[in-house]
C-alpha cells in the first residue's frame, strides 16, 4: 500500500501542512510527486484538488480513518507538476516548509478576474439590416436606428466606444437583443505589460567571427548526450546578447520555448525594447512593478503556448512553459538572483535543476563571473566559452585611479577629484555623455580612515567591522566586539570615520560646478513610481540629459553609445561591508561600470577614485583582468576557508524575544556541534545578524563551514528535524542558507 503526502491549497496560511491519503491499487504505479490530483477534503468530503508532496509505504495514522484519494488529474497539468517537483526540491535543499516552495513557484495561486472586453455585433444579413434601419427611422427610434447604420459598416463595435461617442445606453441596445437583431459578446484581452505596437522590428545582425566561433562551441556542447550548462566569459561589450538571440532563435525553432533571466527591473526597459523588436509578439515580461492582474495574465499566456520567450528576474524561472528548451541568465554574477525570502534560492542552482528534469539547456554570461560559476567551469562541470575582444574589436575604456588620500593632502575636499571634473567639463564642451555613480552598496555602518585609508578590521574573520548606535564596532560573522576609536590606529590621523556623501548631495555638487549641465539622477528615491526606470533611461538615451547620476542600478547593462566617461565616485565604499564577497563586489560593479564606457564609435575613459588605489579588486577593475582578479580572490578564500573553497551554510534566526533568541541559538550551536563533530565542521557565532534588529525583531546568525556541501546538508536537516521536535522554537522564526 502506498500512502500520499497531499497538500489542499496553498492559498490559504492555516492549510500550510499536508494530508495523507490512501492511494489506490489501480493508481500506485502512476501517482509521482508533484502530481496534481483530486481529493475528497473535509467533513462534507467536498472534491478538491492537490499536489502530491511526498510519498510513502507506511501510515502515518490509522488507516482505518484515512481517506483514499479520487484520481489523477489529466495530462494538460504536466507543466505545475513539474514545476512542483521543482518546489519539493527547493524544500529539501533550500529548507523551508512545502507551502513556502510552493508559493515560490506558483506565484500566482489566487485567480485574479479575467479582464474582458463586450462587443456589439450584427446578427443578421445586410439586406435586413438595411429595412430594419428604415423601420426604426420611420418609428422615430432614431438612436437604434443609428447603431444599426453603424454595425452595417463595422459589422463589430466595441461596447464602450458605441456608448461613448454614439451616445449608445443601455436602454437603446437591450431592445435590439432582445429581438435579436444585435448580440453582446465578451473577449478575454490580457493585461499587457508593455506595448509592443510602437517597437521597429528588427533583423538579427550577422555575427562577428569570435561570436561565432562562441556560438559553434555551445552548439557542439548542445550535441553532446548530456550538454553541460554553458558560461560565457566575455569583456563588457563584447556582444554576449547577439549570442543569446542567435540561441533563442534557434531554439524558437525547433518549437521550444526560452526563459531570459534579467538581474534588476533597470535593465527591462532597453533588454525587452530588443526583444520586442527581435521577436515581436513572442515575448513577455515580468517584473515585479506588474499588477497582479498584469502578471497573472503573462503566465496564463504562457501556460498556454501563446508566447515563446519570457524575459524578466528571478521569478520568471518558474514561468509554466510545457516545452521549455533554454534557460538563460544574464549578468550571471549578479546578487538579485539570489532570494531573500524562504526558501532561500539560488536562481543559477535552481536554474541548474530545472534543466536537467525538462531536458532543457543552461546558458550563463557575465564580464565579471561568480567565483563559483567560474570554479565550475575550471574543473569541467560548466563548458567555458570565452570572449576576449570587444565587439567589432572596439578598444576596451582607458582607465585612470585617482587616489583621494592625495587629492586631501592637496586641499581638495570636494568629492569630485580634479581630473574627474577635468573630464567632465572636456565631455560638456564635445557634446558627450558622462555616468557618474555611488558605490553606496555595504557602505553603511563601516568606520574608515580619510588620511590612509584604512577601515578597521575583525581580526579573526577579516571582514570590517560594523559601528552600532551604542558606540562599539561589532563583527557580523562571529560576535566580536571593539570600542569605537577616535584616532586611526595605523596612522594617528584623527580623519576617521563613516561616509557621509549621497546621490542627492552629488547631484547638488554637480549643478554647482557644471551649473549649464542637464543632470538625471537614479536611485531609490527617483524610481519609486511605476514606468520611473523607463523614463529616466529614455530620457538619457534620447540625449535630454548630459550626466546621469546615480547608484550602481545606473552602470550595469546598459548600452548608450554616447557615454564616454564613467566616474567612480567613491569606488571603494563596497570594499568595507562587512562580507567576505566584498572584494568580489567591488571588481565586478567596478569592472560593468567601466564597460559601460565608449561603447559606441567614440573612445571611452573611466575614472576611478578611491582611498585603496593599490587594492588588486581595483586594480584588477581597471585592467579589465577577471583572470588576475580571480586567482588573488581564490587564495584569500581558501586561506579563509571562505566559498567556493569550502561551503558555508547559515542559520538564521529571527525573533521577538532577545532572551529567547539568544537561548535558542546557544542551543542550535551546541547541537550542531554535537552532531558534527566527527566531521570537524567549523562553527561560527551565533553573531547578531548586519542588521540586529528590523521592526522590534531581533536576528541571529551561526555559521557552518565544511569542504563537502553533502555533511552541510545533512547538518540541515537533522537540525531542521530538531528545531520540529522542540516546543522551545515555536515562536522563533529560522532560516537555512547557503551563502
Amino acid at each position: 500500500m502506498i500512502y500520499a503526502d497531499i497538500i489542499v491549497d496553498i492559498s490559504h496560511e492555516k492549510l500550510d501542512r499536508s494530508f495523507q491519503y490512501r492511494v489506490p491499487k489501480e493508481l500506485e504505479a502512476e501517482i509521482q510527486l508533484g502530481m496534481v490530483v483530486t481529493i475528497p477534503f473535509g467533513n462534507g468530503n467536498h472534491e478538491r484538488k492537490g499536489y502530491v508532496t511526498g510519498l510513502s509505504d507506511k501510515p502515518a495514522f490509522d488507516i482505518s480513518k484515512m481517506k483514499e484519494l479520487h484520481g489523477i488529474c489529466s495530462s494538460e497539468e504536466t507543466t505545475e507538476e513539474r514545476l512542483i517537483a521543482l518546489a519539493a526540491w527547493m524544500k529539501n535543499r533550500y529548507g523551508s516548509t512545502m507551502v513556502q516552495a510552493l508559493k515560490t513557484v506558483l506565484p500566482v495561486r489566487e485567480k485574479v478576474k479575467a479582464k474582458e472586453k463586450r462587443y456589439i455585433v450584427l446578427n443578421m444579413d445586410a439586406a435586413a439590416a438595411e429595412q430594419l434601419a428604415a423601420e426604426l427611422e420611420s418609428g422615430r427610434c432614431k438612436a437604434r436606428a443609428r447603431l444599426v447604420r453603424a454595425l452595417l459598416k463595422e459589422k463589430k463595435l466595441d461596447y464602450t466606444k458605441a456608448s461613448r461617442e454614439l451616445g449608445m445606453t443601455a436602454s437603446v441596445i437591450r431592445p435590439l437583443v432582445d429581438q435579436g437583431a444585435v448580440l453582446v459578446t465578451q473577449d478575454e484581452v490580457y493585461r499587457m505589460p508593455v506595448d509592443g505596437s510602437d517597437i521597429p522590428r528588427e533583423q538579427l545582425s550577422m555575427l562577428t567571427e569570435t561570436q561565432e566561433a562562441a556560438l559553434l562551441q555551445i552548439q557542439e556542447e548542445w550535441k553532446q548526450e548530456t550538454p553541460r550548462p554553458v558560461l560565457i566569459h566575455g569583456v563588457t561589450g563584447s556582444g554576449k546578447t547577439q549570442i543569446y538571440m542567435k540561441l533563442i532563435q534557434q531554439t524558437v525553432n525547433e518549437g521550444k520555448q526560452v526563459i531570459v533571466l534579467i538581474p534588476e527591473i533597470a535593465l527591462t526597459y532597453q533588454t525587452v525594447r530588443r526583444f520586442y523588436g527581435w521577436f515581436g509578439d513572442k515575448v513577455s515580461v515580468l517584473n515585479s512593478r506588474l499588477s497582479q492582474g498584469e502578471r497573472y495574465d503573462q503566465f496564463k499566456r504562457a501556460k498556454r503556448g501563446e508566447i515563446q520567450i519570457m524575459v524578466g528576474p528571478r521569478s520568471a524561472l518558474f514561468t509554466p512553459f510545457s516545452r521549455l528548451g533554454l534557460i538563460i541568465i544574464d549578468e550571471e554574477h549578479e546578487q538579485t538572483y539570489k532570494s531573500e525570502n524562504s526558501p532561500r534560492y539560488h536562481a543559477r542552482e535552481t536554474a541548474e535543476y530545472r534543466a536537467q528534469m525538462e531536458n532543457a539547456r543552461l546558458v550563463m554570461g557575465s564580464a565579471t563571473p561568480s567565483l563559483e560559476a567560474y570554479t565550475k567551469a575550471k574543473d569541467g562541470e560548466y563548458r567555458l566559452v570565452k570572449l576576449e575582444a570587444r565587439y567589432e574589436d572596439r578598444p576596451l575604456p582607458e582607465v585612470t585611479v585617482v587616489d583621494l588620500r592625495e587629492e586631501l593632502k592637496n586641499g581638495n575636499r570636494s568629492i569630485l577629484s580634479r581630473s574627474l571634473k577635468t573630464a567632465v567639463e572636456r565631455r560638456l564642451e564635445r557634446g558627450e555623455q558622462s555616468v557618474l555613480f555611488l558605490n553606496r552598496r555595504g557602505y553603511a555602518g563601516f568606520v574608515s580612515c580619510r588620511s590612509c585609508g584604512e577601515a578597521l578590521k575583525c581580526p579573526h574573520c577579516d571582514v570590517a567591522l560594523t559601528e552600532h548606535n551604542n558606540g562599539k564596532l561589532v563583527c557580523h560573522y562571529c560576535g566580536y566586539e571593539q570600542p569605537r576609536v577616535e584616532k586611526c590606529p595605523m596612522c594617528g590621523s584623527p580623519y576617521i570615520g563613516g561616509f557621509k556623501a549621497g546621490t542627492q548631495q552629488i547631484e547638488q555638487v554637480l549643478r554647482k560646478t557644471f551649473p549649464k549641465a542637464r543632470v538625471l539622477r537614479m536611485d531609490y528615491d527617483t524610481t519609486r513610481t511605476k514606468g520611473s526606470y523607463e523614463k529616466i533611461l529614455s530620457s538619457f538615451a534620447e540625449h535630454k540629459a548630459d550626466i546621469l547620476v546615480g547608484t550602481q542600478m545606473i552602470v550595469k547593462g546598459h548600452d548608450f553609445p554616447d557615454v564616454t566617461l564613467v566616474g567612480a565616485i567613491a569606488a571603494d565604499l563596497s570594499l568595507n561591508a562587512a562580507d567576505y564577497r566584498c572584494a568580489e563586489r567591488t571588481f565586478q560593479l567596478l569592472t560593468q561600470a567601466v564597460g559601460r564606457s565608449g561603447r559606441g564609435r567614440k573612445a571611452g575613459e573611466a575614472i576611478i577614485q578611491s582611498y585603496h588605489p593599490d587594492h588588486y579588486s581595483i586594480q584588477a577593475a581597471a585592467k579589465q583582468d577577471y583572470e588576475a582578479f580571480y586567482q588573488e580572490e581564490m587564495a584569500y578564500r581558501m586561506l579563509m576557508d571562505y566559498p567556493p573553497a569550502a561551503h558555508m551554510l547559515s542559520v538564521l534566526a529571527s525573533g521577538e524575544d532577545e532572551k529567547l533568541l539568544e537561548q535558542g541559538m546557544d542551543y542550535l550551536a551546541k547541537f550542531v556541534e554535537r552532531i558534527s563533530g566527527k566531521y570537524r565542521v567549523h562553527v561560527i557565532g551565533p553573531a547578531y545578524a548586519s542588521v540586529g534588529k528590523v521592526n522590534d525583531i531581533y536576528r541571529k546568525v551561526l555559521y557552518l563551514k565544511h569542504k563537502d556541501e553533502r555533511v552541510l546538508q545533512d547538518i540541515k536537516n537533522k537540525t531542521e528535524k530538531y528545531i520540529e521536535v522542540n516546543s522551545g522554537f515555536r515562536k522563533l522564526y529560522i532560516q537555512f542558507d547557503y551563502t
